[in-house]
């Protein structure tokens, strides 16, 4: 057999035989054994190290997680109370503003029943005293202190009316900027009231809630471009628009009640004026009147007595015809006288000069009748 193999043994290639192990003493051999369980002991060591470490730091973690909750849950409820507070005051101010178109609607329906009042109570009766006086007749037509004053009410009416308009403008476009006010305090009571209601939702969230997820996305979960400083100011501007509005509505009023008080005195004064006036004018005409009235009596009589005088001419002229024509008989009879005895004597001149005496008289009758016919 041991034959065989070394026969075969030419057959194959040479192979190198390593060489035998060494040989290691008692001593190495412990300490080796020390070695390893110093290694072991090492190792040991550091697994208890890190382990407490890591309890350490799961505790440390546990820690500031819980520290983390509470101070979330405590900003949440901080930010809660923010919001609650800032709601609150922008429904009181929204109240306020509320109640201030209430009261600018209510003095735009007395700017209203004013102007309507001037336009269809005074100013028509006022143009229709004008129009009344435009029937007097004759030298009464004349442009007396009544018509000034008349006049000069219409421009106090028209001014009045002018003035009430461009109020009532105003007070408009107030009502118009205190409800563009309480839209913006409405978009802004919406949100906060979403933001209530999403943040009472994660103030009730614990992390053994149901529904809890985790974000796997790219998208950062923190969009808000907006700091809380920024924040609060938008609601205190909110906040402070109304004020500034509500103050604004406030003078606007006390401006209408000054005004319609103003109108009321002008017209009341106007009115006393026109008043005196058409008394003043009145006490005039009737005093004119009455003048007329005696002066009228004394003519009417004066004529009944002219009447009277022209009969009394007309007699006393008729009667004169009797002395004429004696006269001139007397004159005709001593024409007829004879001889020298025809002569200018006394009886002559004297029934010469009397006719012409009596024509004389006649005349001045007849003068005066005719200008009393006259």
């Amino acid at each position: 057999m041991n034959r065989r193999i070394h026969t075969r043994l030419k057959d194959y290639s040479l192979v190198a035989v390593p060489p035998p192990p060494s040989r290691f003493t008692l001593q190495e051999w412990h300490l080796n054994n020390l070695l390893r369980n110093r290694n072991c002991y090492d190792q040991q060591t550091l697994a208890d190290r890190v382990l407490a470490e890591s309890d350490r730091i799961r505790d440390q973690v546990a820690e500031i997680t819980l520290l983390n909750r509470r101070e979330a849950d405590h900003k949440l409820d901080e930010k809660l109370k923010d919001i609650q507070f800032n709601i609150d005051e922008i429904q009181k101010q929204r109240k306020e503003v509320c109640i201030e178109i209430d009261n600018l609607t209510t003095y735009s329906e007395r700017i209203l029943d004013a102007m309507e009042s001037l336009k269809e109570q005074a100013l028509k009766i006022c143009k229709k005293c004008i129009i009344l006086r435009e029937g007097r007749i004759g030298i009464d037509l004349c442009h007396d202190q009544v018509e000034v004053e008349l006049l000069k009410e219409i421009d106090v009416i028209e001014g009045a009316q002018k003035l009430l308009k461009r109020t009532l403008e105003q007070a408009n476009e107030q009502i118009r900027r205190l409800r563009s006010t309480i839209y913006f305090m409405d978009r802004d009571l919406e949100d906060k009231s979403n933001v209530l209601k999403i943040d009472e939702h994660n103030r009730g969230l614990k992390e053994t809630s149901l529904n809890l997820s985790i974000y796997h996305g790219f998208a950062p979960l923190d969009p808000a471009n907006v700091t809380a400083e920024e924040w609060q100011q938008f609601t205190t501007t909110n906040i402070e628009r109304a004020a500034k509005e509500i103050n604004s509505a406030r003078q606007l009023r006390c401006y209408v009640d000054t005004l319609l008080k103003q109108v009321i005195e002008d017209l009341r004064d106007q009115w006393h004026a026109v008043n005196e006036a058409f008394r003043a004018r009145i006490e005039e005409v009737k005093e004119a009147k009455t003048k007329l009235e005696t002066q009228h009596f004394e003519i009417t009589r004066q004529a009944n007595e002219m009447t009277r005088n022209v009969t009394r001419l007309e007699k006393a002229i008729a009667e004169k015809e009797g002395f004429m024509a004696l006269a001139h008989t007397r004159l005709g009879n001593r024409a007829q006288r004879p001889g020298i005895e025809l002569c200018k004597d006394l009886v002559e001149t004297s029934l010469v000069n009397e006719p012409r005496r009596k024509r004389l008289c006649v005349i001045c009758l007849r003068r005066k009748y005719s200008w009393r016919r006259t």
